[in-house]
């Protein structure tokens, strides 16, 4: 009776009860990550209260932490009386009354003891549903009992007179129990099953509780892998992150349909939406803490499509967008919109004196730059960036740690030059479709600013061993003297740049240093000539096919039985043997090269863990029913379109009849295409 569900846990690395803990710590704070319907939560208050004799309660001990704001800053004890007093309406509520929980809960405390309770109030949020406005918050009180290892969660609603009331039907427990050695078991239990209520959102059904949010919770309770970032969005109020970003996505929406760039519209759309509600929340923030009226002033250091750059515009903030490459939606934003088509230099001619701050949205090789620019424009000039691809002061990135990723180490040193720089940085992940989501902020200073001097020296020295160190462990030479890179600074006897060398090419800081380039050059073998393409396709599919022993499969077509042959396997590095040495050369210019071009001849290859095989499209599963809209209209349009390789090339023939492959027999079976159409006309 009101058992949900039931899971075996082993434990075999004395991970719990704690990891217990840690897990229903993650469905407290981040519900989304198992409830999808939801888009967070914020913990509005927290503290222990000490559960009395007889069931009494006594005042609540500890402070509580702010409410949502997830800043994890202390309040005043206001707040903890507050919590308090709801612990006392809740408690009298409860069925059974006198504080006791209804079976088969489990009680609160051990028998003829006190016993320290900690409650935590959160704020279930929604996510926003299409067409329509989110449903409501859901508040919930959450009571933990470390010495039962059972957590009790208590649904609230508030009444015409401002009280909350407890929402009965829908209490259920967590618990946790020790059965032998490694066995623990893991359960879910509610009292009343039978009247609980289901939303679809805050309240699932009891099999989706019972299911697949215990499996979620046995499986992080012994997971011990901590996390190398800061918990999602953990500098600002979820629930008003929630808020704006419903409301910009909104706005904004229009955008994916009118979007000219081959990029996806709808990840780069919701990605810049949601980026720019993390800055308006921030800056809001900023201007509460510091006193502000005015909206800060922005420049947006390798603005791209400048998407970012016209929603912060819009919303009310001046600023502008800095690109070495004009995009073709620039036409689209009008004269609000402020993007300069331009190359920054790091150097005294790229200083912004008069910006707040300074943006870098996957600024490339400007990001490690970013941070000197904002300590060398103002004190006051502060600077958020969104680091993706890995650059140094002087060109890519090298590894120096190999204890961390290769993501975590840059992101330490992109931390590292704010530091040198003299900032406090903070870093935040942001809740965009990207993994490269960590955000690094520098807002505060965390030096006077009469010592401006001495950290700009201070920062000419960084930069300086940053290119030494990049020589020495290009030249290897010998005498290299290093102990830990992680500082950013090593030293060679002999080696050192010439003082202030930085200095000498007047404005620009570092002579050296390579911008994007204007023309974008492509090298996934998509330009290289279609007649050279063919004949590496065509060599490689015959050796595949003649290489022994071939496969060969049988083929059934309107009752008559062929054999089809299907070839062998080969390695990529067994395929490059046989491929001359110009044909190679050529292929390694492009990024990816040999590989790169038979996974874009898909139609003839298939490349499965560094293996090449002839693709059968006989044991191609079908388009799921669950592809995108967009994905679906494109695979229909594209039917037929192009010639079947296997119809002319292949010695057996297409392994498929002509009415199911999706490639044309022949010219008479083929069809315009509309997409190419569509394509150049937006060019």
């Amino acid at each position: 009776m009101g058992l949900l569900g039931a899971a075996a846990v082993r434990d075999g690395g004395a991970a719990l009860p704690h990891g217990f803990w840690a897990a229903v710590r993650v469905w407290l704070e981040k519900p989304q990550v198992a409830n999808r319907r939801l888009c967070g939560a914020a913990i509005e208050a927290e503290g222990t209260v000490p559960l009395g004799e007889g069931g009494e309660a006594s005042p609540p001990l500890a402070a509580v932490r702010a409410g949502g704001s997830g800043g994890g800053r202390e309040v005043r004890s206001a707040g903890a009386a507050e919590l308090g007093r709801l612990w006392r309406e809740v408690r009298g509520q409860l069925p059974a009354g006198h504080g006791h929980l209804p079976p088969p809960l489990t009680g609160w405390g051990g028998p003829g003891r006190r016993s320290e309770l900690r409650a935590v109030l959160r704020t279930l949020l929604p996510r926003g549903r299409p067409g329509g406005p989110p449903a409501p918050p859901t508040k919930e009180l959450a009571v933990q009992d470390v010495y039962n290892g059972t957590v009790t969660f208590l649904p609230l609603e508030e009444n015409s007179e401002g009280k909350y009331q407890i929402k009965k039907c829908n209490i259920y427990q967590i618990q946790l129990t020790h059965v032998k050695d490694e066995e623990w078991s893991l359960s879910i239990v509610a009292p009343f099953p039978e009247d609980w209520f289901s939303d679809g959102i805050a309240y699932p059904k009891l099999a989706w509780l019972g299911n697949e949010l215990l499996s979620k919770l046995a499986k992080w309770s012994v997971e011990q892998k901590p996390s190398e970032f800061k918990s999602t969005l953990s500098l600002i109020s979820v629930a008003k992150y929630s808020k704006v970003y419903q409301n910009l996505k909104e706005k904004y929406k229009e955008m994916v349909k009118v979007w000219p760039e081959v990029t996806d519209p709808e990840k780069f759309v919701y990605e810049d939406v949601a980026i720019a509600t993390y800055l308006l929340i921030l800056w809001e923030e900023e201007r509460k803490e510091k006193g502000l009226t005015k909206k800060q002033s922005f420049v947006d250091l390798g603005c791209g499509n400048g998407l970012l750059v016209h929603i912060l515009n819009n919303e009310g903030h001046s600023g502008r967008g800095i690109d070495v490459r004009r995009r073709k939606i620039w036409d689209m934003y009008g004269p609000e919109t402020h993007l300069e088509e331009s190359t920054i230099m790091p150097g005294d001619s790229h200083l912004f004196p008069d910006t707040d701050w300074l943006i870098g949205n996957h600024s490339d090789e400007l990001t490690p730059w970013i941070p000197v620019i904002a300590a060398r424009s103002s004190y006051s000039c502060c600077y958020f960036v969104l680091p993706c691809c890995f650059f140094d002061f002087y060109g890519k990135y090298s590894r120096r740690q190999s204890k961390k990723t290769q993501y975590r180490e840059y992101l330490d040193f992109v931390a590292e030059v704010g530091s040198v720089c003299g900032f406090h940085v903070e870093e935040d992940c942001l809740r965009i479709p990207s993994t490269k989501r960590v955000s690094l902020i520098g807002k505060n200073r965390i030096y006077p600013p009469a010592e401006c001097a001495l950290i700009d020296k201070q920062i000419t020295q960084y930069i300086n061993n940053r290119q030494t160190c990049a020589v020495v462990m290009c030249d290897r030479r010998v005498g290299f003297n290093h102990k830990d890179h992680s500082d950013g600074s090593c030293k060679e006897e002999g080696s050192e740049l010439p003082k202030n060398e930085t200095e000498t090419a007047g404005t620009t800081w570092m002579p050296g240093f390579q911008p994007r380039e204007k023309v974008v050059q492509i090298r996934n073998c998509a330009s290289l000539p279609r007649d050279f393409v063919d004949d590496v396709v065509l060599n490689v599919a015959n050796l595949l096919l003649n290489a022994t022993p071939a496969k060969s499969c049988s083929n059934m077509h309107g009752g008559n039985t062929n054999i089809w042959n299907q070839g062998e396997s080969l390695s990529l590095k067994e395929v490059a043997e046989h491929l001359n040495k110009e044909t190679l050369k050529r292929l390694k210019s492009e990024y990816g090269g040999l590989q790169t071009l038979l996974k874009n001849n898909h139609q003839v290859f298939e490349v499965l863990n560094g293996r090449v095989h002839i693709r059968d499209w006989r044991k191609e599963k079908p388009s799921r029913k669950t592809k995108p809209e967009v994905k679906r209209h494109l695979s229909a349009e594209a039917f037929k379109t192009r010639l079947c390789w296997f119809f002319i090339h292949h010695p057996d023939g297409c392994s498929l009849p002509s009415e199911s492959c999706p490639y044309a027999h022949g010219t008479e079976d083929l069809r315009q295409s509309h997409v190419i159409k569509k394509k150049k006309h937006l060019q």
